[in-house]
């Protein structure tokens, strides 16, 4: 699925990036020492840039980053509006590979243009 995301973005050739799927307390752990916020979320990226000491193998694909994603979140959530866990799952692994690639939702106008293409890639990747 994540290889979708990235083609419906135009990423093209090969690239690599981590996807975690852990519980609240490491989320929040991590939420916490990266953003000053000391709660739990459903979703985390990490991307490779942030990082100015990230080394990687002199042949390696490029590495776009982390994406850590709360399983109990993600449950709560899935619960909540009435789909499947696996459905929240797609939806939070878009939203992090989206964030990878540059995506934000601070300002109203970015967070629309997010969740448009959220939706479509999902509607792609449902087919």
């Amino acid at each position: 699925m994540a290889a979708e995301v990235l083609s419906q973005e135009g990423v093209d050739g090969e690239t690599e990036l981590s996807l975690i799927i852990t519980d609240d307390e490491a989320v929040r752990e991590l939420n916490r020492q990266f953003r000053g916020v000391d709660a739990p979320t459903d979703v985390l990226a990490f991307g490779a840039g942030a990082e100015e000491h990230f080394v990687t193998a002199p042949d390696s694909p490029p590495y776009l980053g982390d994406v850590v994603i709360s399983y109990q979140r993600a449950l709560a959530q899935a619960k909540e509006l009435g789909h499947a866990v696996g459905e929240e799952l797609k939806l939070l692994v878009i939203h992090g590979i989206l964030h990878l690639l540059g995506y934000d939702h601070q300002e109203e106008a970015a967070a629309r243009k997010m969740r448009e293409r959220e939706r479509a890639i999902l509607a792609k990747v449902q087919q």
